[in-house]
Order: structure tokens, then sequence, then C-alpha cells
């Protein structure tokens, strides 16, 4: 018996249950439940049977271009309307490390998790945020969010089909490893996270 999961909430599907299926890059594709099929879609993900936009057909893995700006580089449709963390010039001027954190930003910026931050910074005010790139050749980086009573840890791989994900959370902040609570980075009052990168 063949076990399907969501690769959006990694539920265990039932037998019967009617999933979806979506691709991020244009040719491999995942079951998504019926309660997941809108984040599948602020992934940027495509439903099977509907046409894939060309930003998916290019092939391969996107790398950051100098030539673009971050958010053209996405992978899918994006939210036009969406204000940019840093302008062009400026984005142009960054180190490769500094990208690194404004392209995780960019990415969680336009993922549903932006909202679940926002709504609890309405709560209890804005969290002491931190942007950590991990060591290693994966490109991996760690947001961190945290208030007095609660934190929230998320990964970010730009190069995985599902970019965003929640590594962890928990309600004291000591529990945290050093390494991720020097803050360098803040939310605006949409909720979007911007890194403190060079502005000049």
């Amino acid at each position: 018996m063949v076990t399907r999961t969501c690769a959006v909430c990694e539920r265990t599907l039932l037998m019967g249950e009617d999933a979806h299926r979506f691709t991020a890059d244009g040719t491999d594709f995942v079951d998504v439940c019926p309660l997941c099929q809108e984040a599948a879609l602020d992934y940027g993900w495509v439903r099977e049977g509907l046409a894939v936009s060309p930003a998916l057909q290019e092939g391969g893995p996107r790398r950051r271009r100098r030539s673009k700006t971050l958010w053209q580089t996405l992978l899918g449709a994006r939210d036009e309307t969406a204000e940019p963390v840093v302008s062009e010039p400026i984005l142009r001027r960054l180190s490769n490390e500094e990208a690194a954190l404004v392209e995780a930003a960019e990415l969680y910026n336009a993922s549903t998790f932006r909202r679940t931050i926002a709504g609890v910074a309405r709560s209890l005010g804005p969290p002491d945020c931190s942007v950590v790139p991990l060591s290693g050749i994966s490109g991996e980086v760690v947001l961190t969010f945290v208030w007095d009573i609660s934190w929230y840890q998320y990964r970010v791989q730009p190069e995985a089909a599902q970019p965003v994900r929640i590594a962890d959370r928990g309600f004291d902040r000591d529990e945290l490893d050093g390494s991720f609570v020097e803050w360098n980075a803040a939310i605006d009052p949409d909720g979007r996270l911007v890194p403190d990168v060079a502005r000049i």
C-alpha cells in the first residue's frame, strides 16, 4: 500500500481523500491536501493541468542573479504589489552573505508564515528578529522571532520545493541557542521581515 502525504503540512492522506497535485518546478508533482491548497498557491506552485509559467520552465537550480531583482528570481508567481526588502541599487552593493539574508527575507515575506508572525505581533508587539545563514553549501538560513513569552523559528532553503518551513517554536527565549539571538532584522507594521543590511 502506498502512503501519500501532503507536501505542505506533511499529514498522511487518508485512503480516498481528495488531494490535488502541484508542481514547484514544472516537472515533479506532489500531493497537496484540500486545506493546504491556498498555501501551495502562495508558494508559487502550479496545479496539475494548468499552464506552467516560463519562470518554472527555465530548468536547473535558481541562483541569485545580479541582473535581476531578488523577487524576480523567486519560485513561481508572487504578489506583484509586494514591496521589496531592499531596492535594486542597494541590492547591487550587498555582499554575498547580505544578499543571502535579503533573499531569505523575500521568501519568508511571500510565505503564509508572515501572517502568523504578524498576528502574534499584533497581540504581543514587535518581536526581536534574527536572520542567520547556516554554514555549509545548502544555503539554508534560520529566521528567529522572539517575544518575552513566545518564539518561532523558520528555516529557509531557497532551492527547495517548499523554501520556507517552520523548524521549532517555544515559550522561553532561554531555550534558543546563542547564535540565533543576535538581532539583525525587524518586522514592519505589515509583518514583512527586513534584515539590517548596508543602505548607503
